[in-house]
């Protein structure tokens, strides 16, 4: 792996006569230049060889700010503009660096087995449609000219339609008129809007798409399975201008009416109807009720009630779901922070402005980000205002898992796991029926409880920031000022790797200070891909086995093993599937990356951020097993501890693509034993930053930003690092356990005031007219997870006597029966003494 991250290293190792270190800047420069030259001379090619290190050039994405690179690499391992489609295709992706001959053929093969043609055009620039997929993620493709030879290779970012750009697609204006069209007081025209430059047609069509999944048969096994199906059923328009807009007075249909969910597609007019993977745009799926047939316009709650008892039958056939999905957060800090294993529903976003129209009463829900292992089942966790959980239990607002996750699960391709539709088909749909178009919302929750906070455990933070400094998994702060690449967590049984790189930092007069900073962290965990953030001209920058990611279309990637959401260019989270996150953030300039890891990795840490166990006394372990005692420990002995968990060359996760990294970390030893740092700066009155330093630098963090401040020069830097600490208490608290009571009921001709749950929250019962009250008007959650008092009922007052003398006479035969005990045990007592007495009576 590091050879393939720099094909001249070899080279260089082997010149072991010349120095080094006087002429090493020479020499990768010369080795960049020959092997250009070279590979013209020998004729070595990447086609169909990329990502490979050949003998004499670089195939490898390092290969292009090395100067490696064979001399087609771009024509051969090209790049595509747009990077990225709606997995419903129809994109025009064009392949940049790369002429070909106008008017001839190109064949686009996607995932190798997807053959459709592209097109040239005038000026001999090549183009591939994306195609039509049921997945999310990069997917590779290659071409060919010659339609035998399919040896040029590229990739595409596959997203979920819901995720695709917003100028990418067809717009439904009105979209709950759309959605509810045919229900009482909703009809009317329905208008679409879509950016027109992207249809290269002066006129086009307007399609109706429907998608369904229906079981397939295998003869061969005898055997059935899921498959997902978007076919075209009809146009609404045909050789209509490519204006932009379009609207329609929908009639019911008669021979698509089975379809139920759907898209709407735009493609050049010269296309034929229903044409697959043509250039076009794609609406968002939604339900077709304005395409339903005239049973539903005559009356929708009916037709809805049929649908939604139907389906009320079919849940009952379906495998449970509910006993594998994770708990919901107990609070909305605690869903906002994990972000590891919860991610904001753009339905339901408080960030967003979006106003949670399925779930009334709540102002944020989130999705658990991994769906459940065997049915690939989501978990929805729903708020209010007050950040209390909201249950639907309380509420139709309230929390609904859903039987497939709304954002598809790996390996996506089939049924229920295809992001988007198999959620629509299986839990939005039911919803209409039951709750929206029907009075049988009680059915739709029956199905979907909310699962409640009882078994949530938040997980543990451990973080890296400033200058820099460390607060372990367990709590204990210290400062490591080491140069070099070091094992931030180590988790060989979990099979998980975060390193850090750290560099000396520059103060602004251009001189290097006594101290070095966070500048990369590269991660993995099983077969996932690699992943790197590292700071690049004060943004991050995000590398994905080696090769940048660009980050200017989507914020959401599916990769191989892990996510990463990047809102901005300072603010990236990495997510694995086993639930740990690593947050990377820029505070002025400084990076600083948290690292979030579920309980199931509790002794099973080690590295720079400790031993996770709820113990701070052993997280100073060195790579040998040696216990730094925290409490004296001298800023030496720490140094020597973080030195240690230095990293091999064998074990790099990390890119080295330039002379500066070749230089500073790919040939030194990862740790370098030449740097030490300043372990203490004195606060001299004199100094002109002390007393604008005293006065900033205080309370939690303080000791943090005045070193940063006195060792850089700079309160920017300083003010920096206390943001970055606050920000990282404000995260502990955030994730602290609470305690949960559980669900209470109302009681039946009663009323429930409090629908929160909570240590320390008390809830009170009242009974309807003409009931009685009996157990506890209030009963409040203790800190052991219990509720005080007794669980109130409401009877009605001619029932009182009748109660009360129930209740008197289980209270007399309970006391008649323990007499009677008592004397039964009396009597066989004394028969006992009796008989011993006998027996010792001498013959």
């Amino acid at each position: 792996m590091v050879q393939g991250r720099y094909v001249c290293a070899r080279s260089v190792i082997l010149s072991s006569k010349i120095n080094m270190r006087a002429h090493l800047s020479d020499i990768i420069f010369l080795c960049g230049f020959f092997l250009i030259c070279s590979s013209e001379v020998a004729g070595q090619t990447c086609r169909g060889k990329c990502g490979d290190v050949l003998e004499e050039c670089s195939c490898h994405a390092t290969c292009v700010s090395l100067l490696t690179c064979c001399a087609d690499y771009n024509q051969s391992c090209f790049q595509v503009m747009p990077h990225s489609s709606s997995m419903l295709g129809g994109r025009a992706l064009r392949i940049l660096n790369v002429v070909l001959q106008p008017g001839g053929r190109l064949l686009c093969r996607f995932k190798g087995e997807i053959e459709r043609e592209g097109f040239i055009d005038a000026d001999g620039r090549g183009y591939c449609i994306s195609p039509l997929l049921y997945e999310t993620g990069w997917i590779p493709f290659t071409v060919s000219t010659d339609g035998i030879h399919f040896d040029r290779s590229g990739e595409y970012l596959s997203v979920n339609p819901s995720k695709a750009e917003h100028d990418s697609k067809v717009i439904l204006v009105n979209t709950m008129q759309w959605l509810n069209y045919g229900t009482p007081n909703v009809a009317g025209r329905l208008q679409m809007t879509w950016n027109s430059s992207l249809i290269g047609a002066e006129k086009v069509n307007i399609e109706l798409w429907g998608y369904r999944e229906f079981s397939r048969s295998t003869e061969a096994t005898g055997s059935s399975s899921l498959q997902a199906e978007l076919s075209y059923l009809y146009s609404l328009g045909r050789s209509l201008s490519n204006t932009g807009a379009f609207s329609f007075i929908p009639e019911p249909s008669k021979d698509f009416s089975g379809w139920v969910l759907g898209n709407i597609r735009i493609t050049a007019s010269s296309e034929l109807d229903g044409a697959r993977d043509v250039q076009a745009l794609w609406s968002a799926g939604h339900i077709l009720a304005w395409h339903l047939e005239q049973a539903f316009r005559d009356d929708s709650a009916a037709w809805a009630e049929s649908k939604c008892l139907q389906w009320d039958v079919l849940e009952t056939t379906l495998p449970n779901f509910l006993d594998e999905l994770i708990d919901c957060p107990c609070t909305l800090a605690q869903a906002r922070a994990d972000t590891g294993r919860f991610h904001a529903d753009y339905s339901c976003d408080i960030e967003r402005g979006s106003v949670c129209t399925y779930h009334p009463g709540s102002v944020h829900c989130v999705r658990a980000i991994q769906a459940s292992p065997t049915h690939g089942s989501g978990q929805q966790c729903c708020y209010d205002s007050a950040g209390a959980l909201v249950l639907t239990a309380d509420s139709s607002g309230g929390s609904t898992p859903d039987r497939a996750h709304d954002w598809g699960s790996p390996p996506y391709r089939e049924p229920p796991r295809v992001p988007g539709y198999s959620h629509w088909l299986y839990d939005v749909m039911s919803f209409y029926y039951c709750c929206l178009w029907s009075d049988h919302c009680h059915v739709y929750l029956n199905h979907r409880p909310s699962s409640g906070c009882r078994n949530y455990q938040p997980p543990r933070a451990g973080v890296v920031l400033g200058d820099p400094h460390f607060i372990t998994f367990d709590g204990l702060s210290y400062t490591f000022n080491g140069k070099g690449e070091y094992y931030l967590v180590s988790s060989p049984d979990r099979e998980l790797s975060v390193q850090a790189r750290t560099e000396q930092v520059k103060l602004e007069n251009g001189t290097l200070a006594r101290a070095t900073w966070l500048s990369s962290v590269a991660m993995k965990e099983k077969t996932s891909d690699v992943i790197e953030v590292r700071l690049a001209e004060g943004h991050l920058q995000v590398l994905r086995n080696q090769k940048v990611l660009p980050l200017t279309e989507q914020r959401w990637m599916d990769l191989h093993g892990l996510f990463v959401f990047a809102p901005s260019p300072q603010n990236v989270t990495v997510i694995f599937l086993s639930g740990v996150g690593v947050e990377v953030r820029v505070h002025e300039g400084a990076m600083a990356a948290t690292v979030l890891l579920p309980t199931e990795f509790t002794n099973h840490t080690q590295g720079l951020l400790g031993l996770m166990n709820s113990d701070p006394s052993d997280d100073l372990q060195t790579k040998l097993g040696e216990v730094i005692s925290p409490g004296d420990a001298t800023p030496e002995e720490i140094f020597t501890f973080g030195a240690s968990w230095n990293i091999s060359k064998k074990s790099s996760l990390f890119t080295y693509d330039s002379k500066y990294l070749l230089e500073t970390y790919y040939f030194p030893p990862s740790h370098d034993p030449a740097f030490v740092p300043a372990f203490s700066l004195p606060e001299t009155p004199d100094d002109p930053l002390v007393g604008d330093m005293l006065t900033m630098c205080f309370g939690e963090g303080a000791v943090f930003c005045k070193y940063d401040t006195l060792t850089t020069r700079s309160l920017t830097m300083g003010n920096a690092t206390l943001r970055a600490y606050q920000s990282h208490q404000a995260q502990m608290k955030a994730l602290e356990p609470v305690v949960s009571c559980g669900w209470l009921q109302t009681p039946r001709n009663g009323k429930k005031s409090g629908t929160h749950y909570l240590e320390g929250n008390t809830l009170s019962f009242t009974c309807s007219t003409g009931y009685t009250l009996y157990g506890s008007t209030e009963r409040t959650c203790l800190d052991d997870g219990t509720w005080t008092g007794e669980t109130p009922y409401c009877v009605t007052d001619d029932k009182v006597g009748f109660i009360l003398g129930a209740v008197g006479s289980l209270s007399a035969l309970v006391t008649m029966g323990i007499m009677i005990h008592r004397h039964n045990r009396k009597q066989d007592r004394e028969k006992k003494e009796d008989q011993m007495m006998t027996q010792e009576q001498p013959c």
